[in-house]
């Protein structure tokens, strides 16, 4: 009542205290709404919290797991190389031919869910706007599509119909994009490398292991001369040359060799030496009665029920073999494409009691591949002779994973990864973070951070302003409510003073100053706020034909709205205190003597 007897000295501080406040609100929403409005239309676009690798380069499936677990990863799936993924479309009617890109996608995949998409499943797929315009296409139509390939001069092609289930809205992209599942794109890819895709009926071969071995042994008939064994190691991807003695090939051969005849040990600082090696070295030493002998060291075989037995690879000529001093090999010489049952023969060691095939295992990069061999033999080394094409299938299942195919009685080289990947974050604010981290680990990658890092120096720039503001309006509000309230006590000492004498206590006459400054600050909160969702509504309409549906540039959470209401009572509490502690100096005394 006291508040409501000065009303005209109540109202002007009321509406002193509304006109910092208000302002203050309106600038929060403007900076709150225009960030949000900017978050939710560009930078929360899933284009903009995606992660793309910037070069093509092999990624093991354990290294996708190991991403996918991390809570700030929205999305993530392995991705193709890019020669396989191009695609045939034909046009519907026309029957023109259209070239398309195939991305995989699955089940979360953001750019297809927040663009007006739903996750295909089997023979299904979604397209851009683009795509869709080209093709002059919709939803419900089946496209006709072919995955092309060349293989022994002649050109091939898989067909399929792939159903569309949705077209993206034009911010997904403006490329013609066919978004489809994983396993397709997959099929798409064995495919286009010559392999067979039975379950679509498309025809192909088996994709065998390629060989590596650890170098190669050059056997010469004379001494070649420095210029010569300088040669050897220009453009054959070798990097090292070393003349050995023939007694000390048995470390790599398990037999001797005569001692007439010079031996050459190439190897290379790469991680293994390849058939491309054997072939560039073959054609250098054409004429020149050379032997080439691949080695793989340290290669084991496991027979069922029994122990371990050392394998040497090796395949010789007839003419080979007499160089050597050797007896003739059931197999013959190294071939680039061997039978099944070559690579299945070997030889073993006198005096070792073996039936005719026995079952034998061999160990892997990932755990080890059981295979039967055939006993074609007695062996003329202390270890087991195999073909030399079977060794280097084993090597390079020391690096790569490879099966060995029951029905089709052959070795298979399996995907050991992927070469690329599709991956969305959360938030934006974790696009740097792990942009960084990637870059740092070796895998450069491509990112919008430029225009994230556009609205995040706006939104701290914007922040900065409000405070800046809000601390000149809320210094200059505690000062004037802090003399207002002390200037109150002081013009009602008298009063104060009667009451203490007619037994207000000290804790009474304290509090009064404070429910003063209270009720006015809250009372100035409330019109505050009234003022401030009317401009916000006025702004708002103004600027609304600017905005995406729904979008608003002046908008404010009720989070803060309650955070700005305990902040303005904690503020007039902290001022009403100086005051406060005037009314408890105020002596009862005081009322008798202006009596």
């Amino acid at each position: 009542w006291d508040l409501f007897h000065e009303w005209i000295l109540s109202l002007c501080l009321l509406l002193g205290f509304a006109a910092v406040i208000a302002p203050l609100l309106l600038l929060m929403g403007l900076k709150h709404g225009t960030i949000s409005t900017l978050r939710h239309q560009l930078v929360e676009d899933p284009l903009y919290r995606e992660i793309r690798p910037a070069r093509t380069r092999e990624y093991p499936a354990q290294w996708f797991d190991n991403i996918a677990r991390r809570p700030e990863i929205d999305f993530m799936i392995p991705t193709i190389l890019p020669a396989s993924s191009i695609i045939s479309v034909i046009q519907p009617f026309s029957r023109k031919i259209k070239i398309y890109d195939l991305v995989p996608t699955g089940p979360g995949d953001p750019l297809v869910l927040e663009n007006g998409g739903r996750i295909p499943e089997g023979d299904q797929c979604v397209i851009t706007t683009t795509a869709a315009d080209e093709l002059r296409v919709k939803a419900g139509d089946v496209l006709t599509v072919r995955a092309t390939r060349s293989r022994g001069g002649r050109r091939e092609f898989g067909k399929a119909g792939l159903k569309i289930v949705a077209i993206l809205d034009p911010r997904a992209g403006s490329l013609p994009i066919i978004y489809a599942p994983l396993p397709f794109v997959l099929d798409v890819e064995n495919y286009k490398e010559g392999m067979a895709v039975t379950p679509r009926g498309w025809p192909g071969g088996m994709l065998r292991p390629y060989y590596s071995y650890d170098g190669i042994l050059v056997v010469m008939p004379h001494p070649l001369k420095p210029v010569r064994e300088s040669g050897l190691i220009i453009n054959t991807g070798l990097t090292a040359i070393k003349k050995i003695k023939p007694v000390t090939v048995i470390s790599k051969l398990s037999f001797k060799l005569p001692e007439h005849l010079h031996v050459y040990d190439l190897t290379s600082s790469q991680k293994a030496v390849h058939v491309s090696s054997f072939e560039a070295l073959k054609n250098k030493l054409r004429g020149q009665g050379a032997v080439l002998l691949p080695y793989a060291e340290n290669l084991r075989l496991r027979i069922a029920g029994d122990g371990d037995i050392q394998i040497l690879g090796l395949s010789l000529s007839p003419e080979e073999a007499q160089t050597l001093g050797l007896k003739e090999l059931p197999w013959g010489k190294l071939k680039a494409d061997p039978s099944k049952e070559k690579l299945r023969q070997w030889l073993l060691p006198a005096g070792t009691d073996k039936g005719q095939i026995l079952m034998t295992e061999a160990g892997t990069v990932d755990g080890s591949i059981a295979f039967p061999m055939v006993n074609s033999g007695v062996s003329f080394s202390e270890s087991a002779i195999v073909p030399a094409e079977l060794a280097g299938i084993l090597s390079t299942a020391r690096q790569r994973k490879v099966q060995y195919d029951e029905a089709w009685g052959d070795f298979l080289l399996s995907r050991s990864g992927f070469r690329g990947f599709r991956l969305y974050m959360r938030s934006i604010d974790d696009v740097v973070p792990m942009s960084r981290e990637l870059n740092k680990s070796g895998i450069p990658v491509i990112a919008q951070i430029e225009s994230i890092e556009r609205v995040r120096i706006l939104d701290r720039g914007l922040t900065n302003i409000f405070w800046l503001v809000a601390v000149v309006g809320i210094t200059g509000g505690t000062a004037a409510l802090i003399a207002s309230l002390y200037a109150a006590v002081e013009r009602k000492k008298q009063g104060l003073s009667v009451m203490r004498l007619i037994g207000l206590t000290r804790m009474n006459v304290f509090l009064f100053p404070i429910f003063q400054g209270g009720g006015l600050m809250l009372i100035s909160l409330l019109t505050s706020v009234a003022g401030y969702f009317t401009l916000a509504a006025l702004i708002n309409r103004v600027f609304s034909a600017d905005l995406a549906m729904g979008g608003r540039i002046c908008q404010l959470p009720l989070r803060y709205l309650f955070f700005a209401t305990v902040a303005a009572m904690l503020v007039a509490l902290m001022s009403s205190l100086i005051a406060a502690w005037r009314t408890t100096k105020i002596d009862p005394a005081e009322a008798l003597r202006y009596e």
